[in-house]
């Protein structure tokens, strides 16, 4: 990952046992510099494209399929606002299967929730929207006395008949697996850079790594932390 190449640098003093001297310091990258889109470039639409990471896929095969450079991996994940890969990432068909198996065991195809289905009227105008989890019997309208405890349906005027129609079976379940896959699937679905726009984030972020003018000053990618084994009482 190139990204740690473009991090400015920092000097600690040495927390290492075998120093010689308390002017020692150790050079490392500093990790607290971090950047991420403007708000107003992710308001650029044209300059992102709707991606669907296909099975297997890891991000630097997706850098190299739009920046042909595998080592962009990092503007992948920046774009796609991911921190976190071993969470925020899509599970291959078989690691999600050990993953869920592994997090309910034996009650993987046991009920998780109740969804709804669509229903329309006959001109195709949604009356109840697909997805809502509800109660296995879900009525709507809720009756005073619920006479069917076991049976869902909604209820609607109906203007060509000028009367009500019910639709019945309203709920279909949803398995703690098929939850695991639905939610798994909903990360393959990620926003990236188009590749016209690379060079112009990649100079506006090298830009932004620079340090100005502190205390801690060296030059534009180096900062001195300051020295407590000297300043210290």
């Amino acid at each position: 990952m190139s990204y740690f190449r473009e991090l400015p640098d920092l000097d600690y003093q040495s927390p290492l046992v075998d120093r010689t001297s308390s002017l020692e310091f150790v050079r490392a990258k500093n990790l607290f510099r971090r950047v991420k889109f403007r708000s107003d470039f992710k308001k650029i639409y044209n300059a992102f494209q709707k991606y669907t990471i296909i099975e297997d896929t890891r991000p630097d095969q997706i850098a190299n399929q739009l920046y042909n450079d595998s080592t962009l991996d990092w503007v992948v994940l920046i774009s796609a606002n991911i921190l976190n890969v071993r969470n925020e990432w899509p599970l291959s068909n078989s690691n999600l299967e050990s993953y869920s198996y592994e997090l309910y065991g034996d009650n993987l195809n046991d009920v998780k929730y109740y969804e709804t289905i669509e229903v329309k009227d006959a001109k195709g105008r949604i009356i109840l929207p697909a997805g809502e989890i509800v109660d296995k019997n879900h009525k709507i309208p809720k009756p005073v006395t619920d006479t069917l405890p076991t049976q869902s349906y909604i209820e609607y005027y109906n203007v060509d008949t000028n009367s009500y129609t019910r639709v019945e079976n309203i709920t279909i379940p949803v398995t703690n697996f098929e939850y695991e896959v639905m939610k798994n699937d909903k990360k393959r679905e990620i926003t990236v850079l188009k590749s016209r726009y690379l060079e112009q984030f990649l100079d506006e972020l090298r830009l932004l790594m620079k340090y100005k003018n502190s205390p801690q000053y060296v030059n534009d990618t180096l900062i001195k932390a300051e020295n407590l084994r000297i300043t210290s009482p």
